[in-house]
């Protein structure tokens, strides 16, 4: 594959090696929203606030990840750099002392997410209720596990970098079909569940398994992980020759401050994203729910899992896009490499029409599918049909992002994320919320105008090209 990277046609092969990418990351959002499905079938006094914990605590979650994945994200393009170079010894050196970086990031998040998560949910984001009773509890075991999803992320980020699509996106979706089968086992146990699950009961009651309600879906998302990291590590260590024992030296601190001072723009850029979402949820949170009505809550939760979908897939164009980039670079074509991103941004850009297409026509249907209460659904229909069309925007920039990165423009793409967040959105959610106490239409029209200032930023920038001359360690 590599060599189609660098010699076929662009269009061709970046249609080739992305769509993969992106349906399986389309796909392991899917089944996360099967996860919410399996919780929304629960008694309704638990279901509710579930849903709600669910929202926050994913976001809290993934700002462990996302630090993770900004060095997954250096480590992929000096990989694909090399590679394209055909410098093996600089890729087994680089993937090695990468994973050390990223072991040691997961044992600081997971003590600090073990200690600190009613801190997390409560005093910063302002969870009331059951809500911050169950959240506190899923909180600590999704954070505890987080070493997890860090490895999982990285080893497939390797196997992406060095040329291969279709099985890190198939491992994804295999731990997400895991996590489902797991989910059902754990979440009902021997206790009732709908009748599309009925399979479960029986078996749970025959392995054991008690019923853990909101708890079973923490603990069979960290389990799935754990099972699918087996076969990813075998992958490497064989097909690709990664992590053989003579290059498990001792570590390389000259080395991991390099791949630090590439990847923290990156994880940095991501924080910002994820802790803007998680200032919405605290906005509404704060000033549009009660602790007897937290129906706000609710509906973003399910909203932003939606949403979710979008920031997916673009991620799959996003990841081809940057092997691309950074092979093409490696091998001295910058105009292949260049061509790459805007391509992606195409594919991507008509992706996320069509999910918003749907998202306008059944989006009553796939809230009340959740969660059946009126106000729930009324406020995350006005939210869809808000953002929807904006989810073009935030694709491109996405994706035009991801294209940077591969280059090593990392913290050119964190500078951009940063005007439009810190100059646009959040001065003016501010503003609707507590300057002019507007109803939650107007907070959603400035998330909506946000993702497309994102797209306005990104081509600018993308066009100057100047990216392309970034240098790596």
């Amino acid at each position: 594959m590599s060599e189609r990277i660098r010699r076929g046609s662009v269009p061709v092969e970046v249609a080739r090696f992305g769509a993969p990418l992106a349906l399986g990351m389309g796909l392991q959002v899917t089944f996360n929203l099967v996860d919410a499905y399996l919780i929304s079938r629960l008694p309704h006094p638990v279901a509710g606030p579930a849903l709600g914990a669910i929202g926050i605590c994913d976001q809290l979650a993934a700002l462990g990840t996302i630090v993770s994945y900004g060095l997954s994200v250096a480590t992929g393009a000096i990989v694909s750099r090399k590679q394209g170079a055909g410098d093996a010894e600089g890729v087994r050196a680089a993937a090695w002392q990468s994973l050390l970086l990223v072991l040691g990031a997961s044992l600081v998040f997971g003590l600090a997410g073990v200690l600190g998560a009613r801190f997390l949910l409560v005093d910063l984001v302002g969870a009331k209720g059951r809500v911050a009773e169950l959240g506190t509890k899923y909180l600590t075991v999704m954070l505890g596990g987080s070493f997890t999803i860090f490895l999982l992320l990285h080893l497939t980020t390797l196997q992406r970098a060095l040329g291969s699509s279709k099985t890190p996106a198939a491992l994804l979706v295999l731990a997400n079909v895991l996590n489902f089968v797991f989910a059902v086992l754990l979440v009902y146990g021997p206790g009732h569940a709908p009748p599309v699950f009925g399979w479960g009961p029986p078996v749970a009651r025959a392995l054991g398994i008690p019923r853990m309600e909101l708890m079973g879906a923490a603990w069979a998302t960290v389990l799935a992980r754990v099972v699918v990291l087996i076969p990813l590590w075998l992958l490497l260590t064989r097909r690709f020759g990664l992590f053989r024992r003579k290059s498990l030296v001792k570590p390389d601190w000259l080395a991991m401050s390099s791949l630090w001072r590439v990847g923290w723009p990156s994880s940095t850029q991501l924080v910002v994203r994820i802790a803007t979402m998680l200032v919405m949820h605290s906005l509404v949170a704060r000033a549009y729910t009660t602790p007897s009505d937290q129906s706000a809550t609710t509906a973003l939760g399910i909203v932003f899992r939606l949403e979710t979908m979008a920031l997916f897939v673009g991620l799959g164009w996003g990841s081809a896009a940057q092997t691309f980039v950074g092979q093409n670079l490696g091998a001295a074509q910058p105009d292949r490499a260049a061509g790459a991103g805007w391509f992606a941004a195409l594919y991507n850009a008509v992706m996320m029409t069509a999910l918003a297409v749907a998202y306008h026509a059944f989006g009553r249907d796939i809230i009340r599918f959740f969660d059946s209460g009126a106000e729930v659904v009324e406020i995350g229909v006005s939210y869809v049909r808000a953002v929807g069309f904006s989810y073009v925007g935030l694709g491109i920039g996405i994706v035009l992002g991801a294209a940077m990165q591969g280059a090593g423009a990392t913290k050119r793409t964190l500078g951009l994320d940063s005007v439009v967040v810190f100059a646009f959105q959040l001065p003016l959610a501010w503003l609707v919320v507590f300057g002019l106490t507007l109803p939650l239409e107007r907070l959603w029209q400035v998330i909506a105008w946000s993702y497309v200032a994102f797209a306005a930023v990104y081509v600018t920038s993308y066009r100057r090209g100047k990216f392309l001359t970034t240098a790596l360690p």
